[in-house]
């Protein structure tokens, strides 16, 4: 099972981040990998150009391809999700997201920017095959203090919201693995001569 974050601000105390860790480590405490990527891990050259044929967009599209779900978060920018975040999709396949749990998560301004989720982010991420889009996770900047140290203070109806979602996700996830597994388990029971088939 193999979930990927996906940051989409540069900053390095951004509050989007700081949601984005949060449910990160509600998902390693229950035994899931997670595999981290940001905008800073793609050289800049590359995303303002485009650079589809590059090392660091053919990296991406491994680590996207390779998971199970995808975790997406944002700063909202007037009124939209971040043209850095945009580069970067750019750079991945049509259909990358077919076949994955998307979770988006987005910070921003004031509670009207709440539809740059629903407006923005999602018909990209649709366009991008995703068909399992969960709802998404929205906190004003307001709900979300981050430190000078980097550490996050996350209001409580914000916490709530996120961490039910990641426990949607995980019941999207982890069925599949689970279905793997017995599967395997009886498999193995059948060849020991357990039981006959």
């Amino acid at each position: 099972m193999s979930i990927l974050t996906l940051a989409g601000s540069p900053a390095p105390r951004s509050r989007s981040s700081a949601l984005l860790r949060h449910a990160a480590q509600i998902l390693r405490a229950r035994g899931l990998g997670i595999s981290e990527l940001g905008l800073r891990d793609i050289p800049a050259e590359e995303l303002i150009a485009g650079h589809y044929t590059g090392a660091a967009a053919g990296a991406l599209r491994a680590r996207v391809a390779a998971a199970d779900a995808v975790l997406i978060s944002t700063p909202v920018y007037k009124a939209s999700f971040s043209g850095g975040l945009k580069a970067v999709l750019d750079l991945l396949d049509e259909k990358a997201l077919a076949g994955k749990v998307v979770l988006p998560i987005a910070t921003g301004g004031s509670p009207a920017h709440l539809l740059a989720l629903e407006y923005g982010l999602k018909p990209v991420l649709s366009a991008l095959g995703a068909r399992h889009i969960l709802a998404g996770v929205y906190a004003t900047d307001k709900q979300v203090r981050v430190d000078e140290a980097g550490l996050a203070e996350i209001d409580d109806d914000v916490r709530r919201r996120l961490e039910d979602s990641v426990d949607r996700l995980s019941e999207q996830v982890a069925p599949r693995g689970a279905i793997v597994n017995e599967a395997y388990d009886l498999g193995r029971l059948a060849l020991a001569g357990g039981f006959s088939v």
